[in-house]
Formats: structure tokens, C-alpha cells, sequence
């Protein structure tokens, strides 16, 4: 006799997340090994000392995790997974009738912390595995690969009328708000972590002499030195710029024509954990001459 399932949906209240995780189950190790209690610390800066309540900052950062180990690009797609797992509920600490953090208020977070919150956030997560004897430091690899961005060609306009659009609109603002925070910071926040190296003193005054004349990718987020020209060389993205990702460029792909995307570049340690030390994500068009390796 064939069956027939019918859906009938009663509330439970002898159900509890504790029992229904696996007790081996990948959030609950990472719950147990990272330790995300500096996270007040590093945020609190960035709050009102009043007003309403707002989402814990330890469940935002546990969130964007959740965003890396799931491959999500949205924070509207992540919520649909918080939604769906329960095993993701359980380490964001949202009971079953508890109401979700909306996709709206961590966008507005992330934009309100900026990019000097999370490179220090991902500095604090490197060196929980320095203490933790997962880095080696005797080999570094260094890669880089091609991102496409979430945005479409269409958006590509004249830099110019961008740039001037977006001047009318900030006009009122002053440079110091518009700028970024890295100069409030203090002078140890600003400074990133030293990796460890075989060269001599000697061979790092040299290194350093030399990075002085160079463009400084990291100090500047990423962004390239759109003042300097390189001969009759021209890049796309010094006349053209995405209305929807300013950051994306053109980027040109194998036998799928034109893209707007990014390049990402990773340190990564040569021991057997493979460690992202650094992260450093930049235009896909490069800041030099096109014969630059």
C-alpha cells in the first residue's frame, strides 16, 4: 500500500539545538578553538554609549565566518542559510523562536566598521594560530586569482561624470569624514603585522629603501595611484568606472569576453595547516607598466 505523507506542522517545546547539533559537528569545533571574546574591545568604538540595543557584535563577526566557510556573497543570502541551518542557528546563538538578525542591519554594520576593523579582526584570528603552533614561518607561498564581481557591465560608465556626480553629492561633507579611519587610529593599529623572514638587517634596510619609491598597496587598501602615467599606456579602468562597484574593473576572461572583477593576492604558510597570512585585494588592472610580472 503506498503512503501519504501529510504536512502538519504543530509547535515543539521539548526540542532543543543542544540535542539536535552532532557534538562533532564543524561549528561546534570552531566555536570551542576561536575565540572571538576581543571583539567588544575592538568595536566598541564605533558605538553610542546610548540608545537601543544593538546586534551582539561577536554574533556579526561569527556571521561573516559563516560567510566564508559557506562560499555566500550576500548578507541577504546568508540570512536564508541562518534561516534554514540549524547548526548555524546554534553558533550564532538564536534559539529556534528567536527572531533573525535582518540582511539590512549587518550591511549597515559592515559599511560602519570599514575595512581597518576587519583587517585588524583577521590579524587577531592569525595570531590565535600563531599561539596555537599552527604557523610554521619557514616558507611562504604567494598567490593571486582573478574574482569576478557582482555587477554588470552595464554599469560601466565615463570615470569622469562618476567621479563629479559622486563630488556634488558628498560636497557638503568635509575630507576628514569621507576619509578613511585609518588616521584616528593609534600608531600600533595602523602598522601591519610583521611577517617572520630569513634577511638580514642589512637586506631589510635595503627592502625597505626600495618599497619607499613604490606604491604602497596595503597602506592604501588596495587602490591604486590613478595620478601616475606610464608613457602612451593607458588603463581601462582610469577612464571607465562600475556606477554599482567603483572598486570592480575590467576584466577580461577566457573565451567569456568582459567581466567586472577584482584580483586577490594571499601569503599563505608553508606548513601543513596552510595559514592565509595576508590578504590584499586590488583592480584587476594593475598599477604599472602592462609588461609588470
Amino acid at each position: 500500500m503506498m503512503g501519504s505523507k501529510a504536512r502538519i506542522f504543530t509547535p515543539i517545546s521539548v526540542v532543543s539545538l543542544e540535542d539536535l547539533v552532532p557534538a562533532d559537528h564543524f561549528y561546534r569545533h570552531l566555536d570551542r578553538k576561536v575565540d572571538l571574546s576581543f571583539v567588544r574591545d575592538l568595536v566598541k568604538e564605533t558605538y553610542a554609549t546610548g540608545g537601543r540595543p544593538s546586534i551582539d557584535p561577536i554574533v556579526f563577526f561569527k556571521l561573516q565566518l559563516v560567510m566564508f566557510f559557506e562560499d555566500i556573497r550576500s548578507e541577504r543570502l546568508l540570512m536564508r542559510l541562518v534561516a534554514d541551518k540549524l547548526s548555524v542557528r546554534w553558533y550564532v546563538g538564536y534559539n529556534l523562536d528567536q527572531p533573525l538578525p535582518d540582511h539590512s542591519s549587518l550591511t549597515r554594520i559592515r559599511q560602519r566598521f570599514g575595512l581597518a576593523i576587519f583587517r585588524r579582526f583577521f590579524e587577531a584570528i592569525v595570531e590565535q594560530c600563531r599561539q596555537a603552533k599552527l604557523i610554521w614561518g619557514k616558507e611562504f607561498y604567494f598567490d593571486a586569482t582573478k574574482v569576478e564581481a557582482n555587477a554588470s557591465m552595464d554599469s560601466v560608465k565615463p570615470r569622469f561624470a562618476v567621479e563629479a556626480h559622486v563630488a556634488h553629492l558628498f560636497a557638503d561633507q568635509s575630507e576628514e569624514k569621507c576619509s578613511s579611519t585609518q588616521e584616528d587610529l593609534a600608531p600600533e593599529q595602523q602598522a601591519p603585522s610583521l611577517l617572520p623572514t630569513a634577511l638580514s638587517e642589512s637586506e631589510q634596510e635595503a627592502v625597505a629603501v626600495t618599497n619607499t619609491h613604490r606604491h604602497d598597496w596595503i597602506a592604501e587598501a588596495g587602490r591604486p595611484n590613478r595620478q601616475e602615467t606610464h608613457g602612451s599606456y593607458r588603463r581601462v579602468a582610469d577612464y571607465r568606472v562600475s556606477t554599482t562597484d567603483p572598486d570592480a574593473t575590467v576584466m577580461p576572461t577566457k573565451g567569456q569576453g568582459l567581466h567586472l572583477g577584482y584580483h586577490t593576492h594571499y601569503v599563505v604558510d608553508g606548513g601543513k595547516k596552510r595559514i592565509i597570512l595576508n590578504v590584499l585585494l586590488t583592480p584587476t588592472a594593475r598599477d604599472g607598466k602592462p609588461t609588470d610580472a
